[in-house]
């Protein structure tokens, strides 16, 4: 082994050892340079060892961190709750627009609004008109806005309202006395036209001393709707008569209202009712016309007062009109009769024929005979599915159904013997 002389120094003091052509180790210590790090020699590789990366040793690739203290850090973050708080402003904003200004499609209409109901009570409806519609924004604006409580009365509301005018609108009841109009199903337009005369706070235009049904038709500007059956008969009873057209129900009008307006309101909710539910028919019925339709109902009206009967009722007069039978139906023989109606029919009233007996007339009575319900419409033009063709009485409310004449004879006996047992007792009493 041999070392190098002193006077000989080494090409790189920092030299790592190295191997040398004799394959010894030459070591040496240099300490001439105590503080200097040694520094590795690039020696080719020969194995296939990747070379470091060295991004991994800078952190060159790394995210970027940020300081606490850093202001744009700050600013960043303010920015993003600004924006959350600016898309929450602007939600409620527009929620309380379309709660008071968005718009109740509807057409224009008469609103009844009946005794004991509150603003309030409104708002489940308007709720499921309007989108974003906020029922504690509409509370809040009729506890600030909306002096007293809602008055019983009908309103007219425009088309298309919003919350806003539909609510001032309403709110103008308490300014005005209120009147009740109460018109029962079942009832005829004449009774409807007594119940308004007699009413000293409702002022007469139409019902005057000299009206008759032309002048009353005429003075409503109603007479297009009739068919020229009605217009041009010569029965005084049928002639230009409104029967049928005037939706019976209770009603609140402000003192002073007219008569006019009254019955025009009336048969505006009937014609609407009656609109619908021909649009919304079942199919092959018998009837041509609505007008038919509401003959029909009236008839319906008058012979149950029991709901669930109506379209079984229905759907004995349409099977016994697609046979080609007589309807035969005893509230056609009193309308026709008139005023000689005495509360009895005899046999010489079932033989006499009339413009409305249908036990003499085949089909339909040339107009209603009575103002009927939109239940009963609905029931006209909506028949239960049943074969029934003949129906009575049973002396215990209600009306037994049955499908051939054998089994409507021994019907009317046990009602017949119902009614003797019952006069019986009585008697007894």
């Amino acid at each position: 082994m041999s070392t190098p002389t002193p006077n000989t120094p080494p090409e790189r003091p920092n030299e790592s050892p190295s191997n040398t052509q004799d394959g010894t180790v030459e070591e040496r210590v240099d300490t001439t340079l105590p503080d200097t790090q040694p520094v590795v020699d690039e020696v080719e590789e020969t194995s296939a060892t990747p070379a470091t990366n060295v991004s991994l040793i800078s952190g060159e690739n790394k995210p970027r961190r940020y300081r606490v203290n850093n202001p744009s850090f700050f600013m960043q973050r303010g920015y993003q709750v600004l924006l959350v708080l600016g898309l929450i402003a602007a939600f409620l904003l527009v929620m309380v627009y379309q709660t008071l200004f968005g718009r109740i499609e509807q057409p224009k209409q008469m609103v009844t609004i009946e005794k004991g109901q509150t603003y309030y009570g409104l708002l489940p409806q308007w709720q499921q008109q309007i989108p974003l519609f906020s029922a504690s924004v509409a509370k809040l604006y009729i506890k600030s806005q909306m002096a007293g409580s809602l008055h019983a009365g009908t309103y007219q509301l425009p088309e298309n309202p919003t919350i806003t005018e539909a609510l001032q609108i309403l709110g103008q009841g308490a300014k005005a006395a209120v009147i009740k109009v109460q018109i029962i199903e079942g009832k005829t337009s004449k009774d409807l036209y007594q119940v308004l005369r007699d009413n000293d706070k409702i002022k007469k235009e139409v019902l005057t001393a000299e009206s008759d049904n032309a002048s009353i038709a005429s003075a409503l500007e109603l007479a297009g709707i009739l068919p020229d059956s009605v217009t041009n008969s010569g029965d005084p009873i049928v002639h230009y008569n409104l029967e049928g057209w005037f939706a019976p129900d209770t009603y609140y009008y402000s003192e002073g209202t007219t008569d006019k307006k009254v019955l025009t309101d009336l048969y505006k909710r009937q014609q609407q009712a009656l609109t619908d539910a021909w649009e919304n028919r079942a199919p092959n019925l018998p009837y041509k016309t609505p007008y038919e339709a509401l003959v029909m109902a009236s008839i319906i009206e008058k012979e149950t007062s029991v709901s669930e009967e109506r379209p079984i009722v229905s759907a004995v007069f349409r099977n016994r009109l697609d046979k080609g039978m007589r309807m035969q139906t005893d509230p056609t023989i009193i309308y026709g009769m008139g005023s000689r109606y005495d509360g009895n029919i005899r046999r010489r009233d079932i033989d006499e024929k009339t413009s409305y007996n249908t036990y003499q007339i085949d089909g339909l009575p040339p107009t209603p005979i009575a103002l009927p319900s939109a239940a009963s419409i609905e029931a006209t033009l909506h028949p239960a599915d049943s074969d029934a063709l003949y129906f009575v009485a049973t002396g215990n409310g209600g009306h037994k159904f049955t499908n051939s004449l054998a089994a409507h004879n021994l019907a009317v006996k046990d009602y017949l013997s119902v009614m003797r047992e019952k006069k019986s007792q009585a008697a007894a009493q």
